[in-house]
């Protein structure tokens, strides 16, 4: 991972956490420079510049599709993202080098997406100025330059319980925001249902999976208080693909019988391109 050079000048020092991180040559920060959400045109790698969420507000999207929509403009958003989980458009983005941060996705089968995944500490949470903060408010902006809904933490190399989603993907969308740390899955339903989904870390994969039709969360927000909360339908589903990263698991995981077999070839070319790692 590299950042743009006049970023790079103005780095501060971080915590205990993120300089193992650093040392690991996972993650390194820059200060967030823009506003606006601008794919950069001329050669080399895109940049995308993004708004920055509100790293201290912790507030829940609309309910889930099946409930009827306030606006016609918020169902077509969401009707959007729900075409193609988690990627907000008929195809996700690899959008390159982020302006504001150094992280990027991890493509399968980088190690950190089946490594174990720690706690964050309370003590950590101490504010809009804490690490942890900086680290929410950068994977909003890769979540939104790469299109997507919802990202974990392990998709951008660092190995904590830690969740980031907008149901809408929509960044302008600032109160559909939704950040989740150290979550736990106390309750669910025995009903399931099937959709298809996809995932960043996985390009061009996706496949029908059978979740929980809702569930019952228990979790800690960026003040360090703890909260509960009932996710139904389609914020069910995207809570539960996030939550399988922090337990160092994937979608494929949960594939169909039949989707299994449909991505086999695609799965064989990541682990050609990215290279060799967990096999379906």
């Amino acid at each position: 991972m590299r950042l743009r050079s006049h970023a790079a000048s103005t780095m501060t020092a971080t915590t205990a956490l993120l300089a193992t991180i650093r040392r690991n040559g996972v993650v390194a920060f820059a200060p967030v420079a823009s506003r606006r959400l601008v794919l950069a045109p001329g050669g080399g790698e895109p940049v995308v510049r993004c708004p920055p969420p509100s790293s201290s507000r912790l507030m829940f999207p609309p309910s889930s599709m099946s409930s009827s929509s306030s606006s016609s403009s918020s169902l077509q958003s969401r009707t959007r993202s729900h075409s193609s989980l988690f990627s907000a458009t008929e195809e996700e983005i690899d959008p390159g080098i982020v302006e504001g941060t150094s992280l990027r996705v991890l493509k399968y089968p980088h190690p950190a997406l089946r490594a174990t995944n720690h706690e964050v500490p309370i003590e950590d949470l101490n504010g809009p100025g804490s690490e942890i903060s900086k680290i929410v408010r950068e994977m909003f902006l890769v979540m939104y330059a790469s299109r997507g809904v919802g990202l974990a933490a392990p998709q951008v190399g660092i190995n904590r319980r830690l969740m980031v989603y907008n149901e809408s993907g929509d960044p302008k969308d600032w109160l559909g925001e939704t950040v989740m740390i150290n979550p736990k899955i106390v309750e669910y339903s025995d009903a399931t249902d099937i959709e298809q989904e996809g995932c960043l870390s996985f390009p061009e994969i996706r496949g029908d999976v059978e979740r929980s039709k809702w569930i019952k969360v228990e979790a800690v927000n960026l003040k360090g208080k703890k909260f509960k909360k009932k996710f139904k339908g389609w914020e069910a589903r995207i809570f539960q693909h996030e939550y399988d990263h922090l337990d160092g698991k994937v979608f494929i995981d949960r594939l169909t019988a039949d989707s299994r077999k449909e991505v086999k070839p695609r799965l064989d070319g990541l682990i050609a391109d990215f290279g060799e790692g967990a096999a379906i």
